[in-house]
């Protein structure tokens, strides 16, 4: 009888217990971010050494010494010890600084031209675990590094993109402040632009989400069921193209999160998507549940196109994530799926990294840590590894634009 009696206790109790849980956790959060980032609790981005930032720049070292020494372009960074390093924004600085003086014949500043149209990757995935969000961070900040103009979007509730650029969904986010706000259906729709927060890469944007997201959800088949278009727009499915046609100007790339499911946010996002990268982790249950995906998502995609939704996708890509080769049925599994989806696979893989993940406690990319805190060969296999599968999506964007 006591047990019965503690059992219908918890059951009364159990949704003040989660909302207690909830809270504690979120306060623990807030002071490990005022830890991470005092005194504002905002990230800033580390300095590049004059190698890192000649790379960027597809440039010697020495080219960038010599300039420096001449007193051209930014000024250095210079440490106690001699050492010069550039920020990210001088970084960009450098990028024009070499277009108007006409080094080279190629360009520096990738900015897309008049008739190159802006490039929207949907990042997908059914199954949680696959690398999904990490992909759409290091894609987003690959890009903003290289010069483009980006804007990521989250469209996940739980937030994990947001968090990775330091914005936490509940201090952070208010309400009306996701993409939701630009999506919803009654008179309290927002223009995108009024949602966009910076980053602290030069030249990225960000779209923070939230719990809020899930209002689309709910409203959605609200609306389908009632046809109730109180504040007029588009359907559902076209609503997102719709919004990014008001920001189309200002961006040469747009990386959109998925959640984890075939929702109407995921939907929306294929709709408006002129590229989609399909993370999967090669084992057996994450392949399966990718068929599944699969399944649902070519035969919503046909339901979508017949009521007018736009598929005019440039390129389609699976990129197999956290591999690793030592790893004799995951190698197994690879090899499977570059026998069945052929060049539809990224040729290049993104491997299972320490310093990835190690980056990933104190919420941040491995773009954002200096290599000193790892040992040198994990922090350059994972670098690597990341530059190779994030150059091969730039190519992917750059000849959808019909460039080389």
């Amino acid at each position: 009888m006591d047990a019965t009696v503690a059992k219908t206790d918890l059951a009364r109790e159990i949704d003040a217990l989660i909302s207690t849980h909830a809270q504690e956790l979120s306060e623990k959060l807030q002071a490990h971010r005022l830890e991470l980032f005092p005194p504002s609790a905002e990230k800033t981005l580390r300095p590049f050494q004059v190698s890192e930032a000649a790379k960027l720049l597809g440039v010697k070292s020495g080219y960038l010494r010599n300039l420096s020494l001449e007193g051209k372009g930014p000024d250095p960074l210079v440490s106690s010890g001699g050492r010069r390093s550039y920020t990210a924004e001088q970084i960009r600085d450098l990028r024009h600084y070499l277009d108007e003086t006409g080094r080279a014949s190629r360009r520096y500043v990738p900015k897309r031209r008049d008739k190159e149209h802006l490039q929207v990757i949907s990042v997908v995935n059914f199954k949680g675990g696959s690398g999904k969000t990490t992909t759409a961070a290091h894609l987003t900040q690959h890009l903003a590094l290289a010069g483009h103009r980006v804007l990521a979007i989250d469209l996940d509730p739980q937030a994990s993109l947001s968090a990775l650029f330091g914005f936490q969904p509940e201090f952070d986010v208010g309400a009306n402040e996701t993409l939701y706000a630009a999506l919803r259906y009654d008179a309290e729709r927002r223009p995108l632009r009024e949602v966009i927060k910076a980053t602290n890469f030069p030249g990225l944007h960000i779209v923070p989400g939230n719990i809020e997201l899930m209002e689309f959800e709910y409203d959605t088949p609200r609306v389908l069921a009632t046809h109730d278009h109180s504040a007029g727009g588009p359907a559902f499915f076209a609503r997102l193209h719709a919004v990014l046609a008001d920001v189309n100007e200002d961006y040469d790339v747009v990386v959109l999160d998925c959640p984890p499911q075939l929702g109407y946010l995921t939907m929306s996002a294929l709709c408006a998507a002129t590229g989609v990268l399909i993370t999967v982790h090669p084992q057996m249950l994450d392949v399966m549940s990718m068929c599944q995906f699969l399944l649902m998502m070519g035969n919503v995609l046909g339901h979508l196109k017949r009521a007018g939704g736009s598929m005019g996708y440039d390129w389609l890509r699976y990129l197999i994530t956290r591999y690793e080769p030592s790893d004799g049925p995951q190698t197994q599994m690879v090899t499977f799926l570059r026998s069945l989806f052929g060049q539809h696979v990224l040729i290049n893989p993104m491997l299972k990294s320490v310093a990835i993940s190690d980056a990933g406690i104190t919420k941040q990319t491995l773009y954002e840590v200096e290599r000193r805190q790892f040992t040198a060969s994990t922090y350059d296999r994972a670098m690597e590894c990341l530059d190779a599968v994030n150059g091969e999506i730039e190519k992917l964007i750059c000849s959808a634009w019909g460039r080389g």
